[in-house]
C-alpha cells in the first residue's frame, strides 16, 4: 500500500490534486511518512518524459529540410559528425552535433528526438515523444528564406501540426487529445533568418524596399504573436519562445559588414536587442490574457550567446570568433569532398570553436545554452526555467 502511495505522489500524470495528496499523507504515522519521501531518492517511480513539439529554423532543424528541394541543406559531411546516434553520420542538423533542443529533451528525460516532420511514416511518434517542424532558412515571415527556394515557415509548421492534431485526435479521442497537449512542450527558435534577410545585401530580383527598423520590429512581434495565438487555439498551453541571438557577432554577417576580427556589427545587434525586447513584452501581455492554464516562456538567448562570444575562454573555448568549418568568405560552404583539395577547412577540435559554420554553434555551445535555459533565473528564461515547465501544471 505505501508503494501506491509512493506512486500518487510522485506521478506527473496522475489527476490527483495536492491537498487530496496531503490529507492521505497525514492519514500515516511519522516514521512512514520518513520512509515514503526517502523513497522518491532511491526509486523513482515516474520518468515524467516530455513529449515536445519543436518550431523553428535551421537552430533546430532536425532533417526537415532533406525532403525539400532547397539550397539550404546540412545533410552532407562534416554536418553531423559528433551527433552520436547517426554514429557521426549528417541527420539535417545543421551543426555538428545536437541542437539546443535535442540536448534539453535529454535533461528531462527523451532516450530519442522527435522526428523530422517530413520524413515518411513519423505519425505515431505525436503520441509520444513529439515532432519537430522546423526548417532550416525558413522565418516568421513567409517571404523570409526566398533565396534558398524550398523552406517552409512558420505559418506552414503550424498548419503542418494541424494535420498531426488530426492524428492524435483519432489515435485518443478529443478530450484524452486536448489533456496530452496542454502537457507537452512547444518550443519556437525562429526569427534569426528574418534579421539576416533584412540586412544582407540586396539580390537582384529578389529585393524590396527595405522598411524602417522600428516597423520591422513590430511586424515581426505582430506575426509571431499571431502565429503563437494559433498554436493556443490548437491545444498548446506550455510555450518556450526563444528571443534572437546576437547575429551581429556570427561568422556571416561580420563578413558582409566587414566587420573586423573581434567586433560585431553595432547595427546588427542593436535592431535585435530592440526586437527582443517587444518580443518579452508581448509575451508577458499574452501571459495574462492566457493565464493561468497557459504559460509562455521567453528564454533570453541573446545574453546568454553573447556572454560565450565575449568570455570564450572562460567557457573552455579557444576561439569564439571563427567558424570551424567552411571559413569567412563566400559561398560559407561547410562541406567534405573526397580529399582535402575539395573540402572545406575544418578545425582540429571542434569542441574548442564557439561557432561551427559562418551561421550556427557547435554542440559544445548549445550545450551551455540548453544548461542555461533549463535551469537559469529570470534574466536567462521567465517567468520559470525549462525544468520549472516540464513540471508546470503536472498535479491539478
Amino acid at each position: 500500500m505505501i508503494f501506491n502511495y509512493v506512486y500518487m505522489v510522485h506521478s506527473c500524470t496522475n489527476n490527483i490534486g495536492q491537498m487530496e495528496i496531503l490529507h492521505y499523507l497525514a492519514t500515516f504515522p511519522y516514521f512512514t511518512l520518513t520512509f515514503i519521501f526517502q523513497m522518491f531518492y532511491v526509486f523513482p517511480i515516474c520518468s515524467c518524459i516530455a513529449t515536445s513539439f519543436v518550431f523553428g529554423d535551421s537552430l533546430v532543424d532536425a532533417g526537415n529540410n532533406n525532403f525539400l528541394f532547397t539550397l539550404s541543406k546540412a545533410n552532407s559531411p562534416p554536418y553531423g559528425i559528433d551527433f552520436k546516434p547517426s554514429h557521426g553520420q549528417p541527420t539535417g542538423r545543421f551543426t555538428n552535433g545536437r541542437t539546443i533542443s535535442d540536448i534539453v529533451g535529454q535533461a528531462l528525460g527523451a532516450n530519442s528526438f522527435p522526428p523530422p516532420y517530413l520524413a515518411p511514416n513519423v505519425e505515431s511518434n505525436a503520441t509520444h515523444i513529439g515532432i519537430n517542424y522546423a526548417s532550416g532558412a525558413s522565418g516568421i515571415l513567409d517571404a523570409t528564406g526566398t533565396v534558398f527556394i524550398g523552406r517552409v515557415p512558420l505559418r506552414e509548421q503550424i498548419n503542418n501540426l494541424e494535420e498531426s492534431r488530426r492524428y492524435i485526435v483519432n489515435a485518443m479521442g478529443e478530450k484524452n487529445a486536448k489533456k496530452f497537449l496542454m502537457k507537452a512542450m512547444f518550443s519556437i527558435t525562429i526569427g534569426s533568418n528574418d534579421v539576416i534577410n533584412y540586412f544582407q545585401p540586396s539580390i537582384p530580383f529578389l529585393s524590396y524596399e527595405k522598411v524602417s527598423p522600428t516597423i520591422f520590429q513590430d511586424f515581426l512581434v505582430s506575426n509571431l504573436t499571431m502565429n503563437l495565438q494559433r498554436l493556443h487555439g490548437l491545444g498548446a498551453r506550455k510555450f518556450v519562445v526563444v528571443g534572437v541571438g546576437p547575429l551581429g557577432c556570427i561568422p556571416f554577417i561580420r563578413a558582409i559588414k566587414l566587420i573586423s576580427e573581434g567586433k560585431c556589427s553595432v547595427e546588427v545587434n542593436t535592431l535585435i536587442r530592440s526586437y527582443n525586447k517587444k518580443l518579452k513584452a508581448e509575451l508577458n501581455r499574452l501571459n495574462k490574457d492566457m493565464g493561468p492554464k497557459a504559460i509562455l516562456l521567453y528564454a533570453n538567448s541573446y545574453d546568454v550567446f553573447r556572454d560565450i562570444i565575449l568570455n570564450y575562454k572562460q567557457h573552455g573555448f579557444e576561439n569564439g570568433d571563427a567558424p570551424c568549418c567552411g571559413g569567412y568568405f563566400p559561398p560559407f560552404v561547410c562541406y567534405k569532398g573526397k580529399n582535402a583539395n575539395t573540402s572545406s577547412v575544418m578545425c582540429d577540435d571542434r569542441g574548442k570553436y564557439v561557432f561551427w559554420d559562418a551561421y550556427h554553434p557547435t554542440e559544445a555551445a548549445n550545450v551551455i545554452v540548453a544548461k542555461k535555459f533549463l535551469n537559469g533565473d529570470p534574466s536567462v528564461i521567465s517567468p520559470i526555467n525549462i525544468r520549472q515547465l516540464h513540471h508546470y501544471g503536472s498535479i491539478e
